[in-house]
């Protein structure tokens, strides 16, 4: 699959025909200030969570584009109140078929509000099953048992994980991350954007080598093929 990462935890995919785009902070990230939203093209927006930094450029993308932006109740509700005409709900347990393939919304260990305070729902993440392949995107978590239960549902390509640790797991419980989901390739999200959760990559990707793992950190505006 096509994987193109636009900083954080922002990221997009082309499964099933379709290009997904994942919780998008670009506008607000300095390290992303080579990325003009603008130019972003895609057919879906999943958001994780509430939180600035996962839901900063939404409604200008999900309007540019005439995306559906898919997430919690609450994020169903707010961005429909915020003018996206196309929205979907998707709550942790609950799946739903799109044109792209099944996806499916899983646990996370996290907190959860609107920049304002206000309540937010719960953080989750997303299982996918595309004529293309099979991933995952955990969104900010702990590492969690639950997480034994996505490749219950579907075998994994590849999944999402952060590994900038303080607000989420860190680089040694995202390796253990991996196993419980039984998958060997991962791309790192939520690291370096603020102080506190930068990273050395280079021993990042050498622990996950040690591992048995490849760990794929690209640069801000990179697309691979994963």
């Amino acid at each position: 699959m096509k994987l193109t990462y636009y900083g954080h935890s922002c990221f997009s995919v082309v499964a099933g025909g379709k290009t997904i785009l994942f919780d998008p902070f670009i506008s607000g990230n300095e390290l992303a200030s080579g990325i003009n939203p603008d130019d972003i093209k895609v057919d879906y927006i999943f958001v994780s969570h509430g939180h600035f930094d996962h839901s900063h450029d939404v409604v200008k993308i999900a309007n540019n584009n005439d995306a559906m932006v898919v997430g919690s109740w609450e994020l169903y509700t707010y961005f429909g109140a915020q003018g996206v005409k196309n929205v979907h709900p998707l709550n942790p347990g609950g799946k739903w078929s799109f044109d792209f393939g099944t996806a499916k919304g899983t646990a996370a260990v996290h907190s959860a509000s609107f920049q304002d305070g206000s309540y937010a729902g719960v953080a989750e993440g997303f299982a996918f099953k595309t004529e293309d392949g099979n991933f995952y995107y955990s969104g900010d978590t702990a590492l969690t048992l639950d997480m034994t239960l996505v490749p219950k549902w579907a075998k994994l390509d590849f999944a999402a994980l952060p590994i900038g640790d303080v607000l989420t797991m860190g680089i040694e419980d995202a390796i253990e991350a991996a196993k419980l989901l039984d998958v060997t390739k991962v791309l790192g999200v939520h690291y370096d954007t603020f102080g506190f959760i930068k990273v050395d990559k280079a021993e990042a990707i050498a622990a996950f080598a040690a591992a048995g793992l490849a760990l794929h950190l690209p640069e801000i505006g990179e697309t691979i093929e994963i």
